[in-house]
């Protein structure tokens, strides 16, 4: 999109994370509600999924800052166990089963690495700027292999492919900045999945890195739009031209479902822990089963 400003002044580049781009990919309202609308609508309760997933990441970047004789599979254990996080769950025993169940998890998982293979870098944020963008993001990890790699710790029960590694837009833009910011060749991309022990990897080319970059470039585009158009929008009807919501299953998910009339319409609310794979606990409306799959974490 063309941004026109002074003459002779540089064009305004678009500020953008994956988080964001994502955001405006599954609802336009959601993205308004998230990144533009000041004071933001007020959230819904913290998701239990979510405090796993933090504490995951926060033990495993925790365990790689450790000085190397350190790195045991007890030290990673004890790490989750200190910085666990209890927002979202049903009880403390639903608690204390998750803690113990994700300490086994990256106990298991630390167990299969090698503390002295030293990465590039722990939770490191990269950016790039082509002549539209200003991207930046942060990798959980960054091997170095010969070439570097693309590391990303996956949490939930959602099951993963390969695909799920391919058509990553977050992943193949970390790789593209990680490419740029340190000047070495980085293309493989991996999801490493804890619950199920599975590392799903793909190998990008120059050419498909550049296809997903031109993705985000047109994604960005209709966000500055509508962006701008933000300014003139006074609610109702108008506002919707714009951020239009898009309902579907996912919307039991949402944490600004209360301000969502169309949302609360596409189905019923997921209670804060239905997104744990949690033997002693039940989905809403679907008893003893696991229910519909959250969003990847």
């Amino acid at each position: 999109m063309e941004q026109l400003g002074f003459e002779g002044m540089p064009r305004r580049l678009y500020p953008c994370t994956p988080t964001r781009l994502s955001s405006w990919l599954d609802c336009p309202r959601r993205y308004r509600m998230t990144y533009l609308d000041r004071p933001p609508p007020a959230k819904g309760p913290p998701w239990a999924h979510n405090s796993v997933g933090a504490s995951v990441h926060n033990a495993l970047a925790g365990w790689w800052r450790l000085p190397p004789a350190e790195r045991t599979v007890a030290a990673a254990g004890d790490l989750l166990e200190r910085g666990w996080l209890g927002d979202g769950f049903a009880d403390d025993a639903q608690v204390t089963r998750q803690r113990r169940r994700w300490r086994a998890l990256v106990e298991g998982y630390v167990a299969g690495l090698d503390p002295a293979q030293e990465p590039v870098g722990v939770e490191r944020t990269v950016a790039t700027r082509t002549d539209l963008i200003a991207f930046s993001g942060r990798i959980d990890r960054l091997d170095d292999r010969g070439e570097l790699v693309v590391v990303d710790y996956k949490t939930s029960r959602h099951l993963l492919t390969v695909d799920d590694a391919r058509s990553s837009m977050p992943l193949a833009l970390y790789a593209l900045a990680a490419q740029r910011v340190l000047r070495r060749p980085c293309y493989q991309v991996e999801l490493h999945h804890l619950p199920t022990g599975r590392v799903l990897a793909w190998e990008h080319t120059a050419q498909s890195l550049a296809r997903q970059l031109d993705r985000a470039q047109d994604i960005a585009a209709e966000c500055a739009s509508a962006d701008e158009r933000y300014r003139d929008v006074t609610g109702g009807s108008q506002g919707d031209d714009v951020f239009p919501p898009r309902p579907g299953t996912s919307c039991g998910w949402c944490d600004y479902r209360a301000h969502c009339p169309e949302g609360r319409a596409a189905g019923a609310a997921r209670r804060p822990w239905d997104g744990l794979a949690d033997p002693g606990a039940t989905v809403a409306g679907e008893p003893g089963t696991a229910g519909e799959l959250t969003p990847s974490a």
